[in-house]
């Protein structure tokens, strides 16, 4: 008997979590076979199926060659909310275009919030890849069109209609820019973040000034957001700000003040993020020391050709 079959037969018979190891024959899984899994899917239990899903998905990220893309393709369609909401998580890296009407599909129809909020996260990349040209424009004209509809629905739960306006942002249409716009002054806070993560998304540095006032926000999740969106922005002029931003109450703040630093760069930057590096902090040091590989990734060669050009004399 091959392994996958003896995995489908031992989950049919035992209806228990089978070890870890077996799970791997899960990957890469032939056409062929997708219909003898889908079978054997449906006839487990709610637990089971739970805790196969989140077992994939753990083992996928802990390996990039693992492929479980077709198992959480057929467990977009279980009964169930939470192995639904895990599938499209799971999906994060496949970057087929078949799989935007599944997603729009599970936007518009899933009666689940945490499934659709899901669904508009996931169809964010599809609209990158749509801008940068490696999609076809039908498929990113639906993702589009099903995430700026879904964003349009004041009825849709607040949760899930930020996770659209946050997707949408990777467009820079004027549509969109009135949107994020919009949202900034919106009555609900939650709304409001999501706004100024939209902003660093967006890569458009007509929000700078916008981003730059919400650093010192008292809520602690506006000025992680914001902190981002100075990086995502490469924002020069909020170093000093980010600076202080290091030194904040908020763990998770200090680390989104760390990681903006090595994305915009500079002496200053540098000095900070060396400084951080020797950190008693595990956490911090490992935040600050990734921020300096980023730095020296982003900013070395040309920190180079600007020293060469200095050095040249005038003729």
């Amino acid at each position: 008997m091959e392994p996958l079959e003896n995995l489908l037969d031992n989950l049919r018979r035992e209806g228990e979590m089978p070890e870890q190891a077996a799970l791997y024959h899960f990957s890469d899984l032939e056409p062929q076979k997708i219909d003898q899994v889908y079978d054997v899917w449906q006839d487990l239990n709610v637990d089971l199926r739970r805790h196969i899903t989140a077992m994939l998905m753990k083992m996928a990220e802990a390996d990039f060659s693992l492929n479980f893309n077709t198992v959480f393709r057929i467990a977009l369609s279980d009964e169930d909310a939470e192995v639904r909401t895990m599938a499209i998580e799971g999906l994060w890296e496949d970057e087929d275009a078949s799989l935007v009407p599944l997603l729009a599909e599970r936007l518009r129809e899933d009666p689940s919030a945490q499934a659709r909020a899901a669904a508009a996260m996931s169809l964010g990349r599809f609209i990158l890849l749509g801008e940068m040209r490696k999609i076809l424009t039908a498929s990113r004209d639906l993702a589009y069109e099903v995430l700026l509809l879904t964003y349009q629905d004041h009825e849709e739960h607040l949760d899930v209609r930020r996770r659209a306006l946050e997707s949408l942002a990777y467009t820079g249409n004027k549509t969109v820019t009135r949107l994020i716009d919009q949202a900034y002054t919106a009555p609900e806070e939650k709304m409001h973040v999501s706004a100024v993560f939209a902003m660093g998304r967006s890569a458009d540095n007509c929000w700078a000034q916008k981003v730059r006032q919400k650093l010192f926000n008292a809520n602690p999740e506006m000025r992680y957001e914001a902190a981002r969106s100075c990086g995502e922005l490469q924002l020069s002029e909020t170093v000093k700000d980010l600076v202080e931003l290091v030194e904040d109450v908020d763990v998770e703040v200090q680390e989104a003040a760390l990681w903006a630093l090595g994305q915009i760069g500079g002496n200053e930057a540098r000095e900070i993020l060396e400084r951080y590096s020797q950190e008693e902090n595990e956490a911090l040091k490992t935040v600050a020391c990734e921020a300096l590989d980023e730095l020296e990734f982003l900013h070395s060669d040309l920190d180079d050709l600007f020293a060469q050009l200095a050095e040249e004399p005038d003729w």
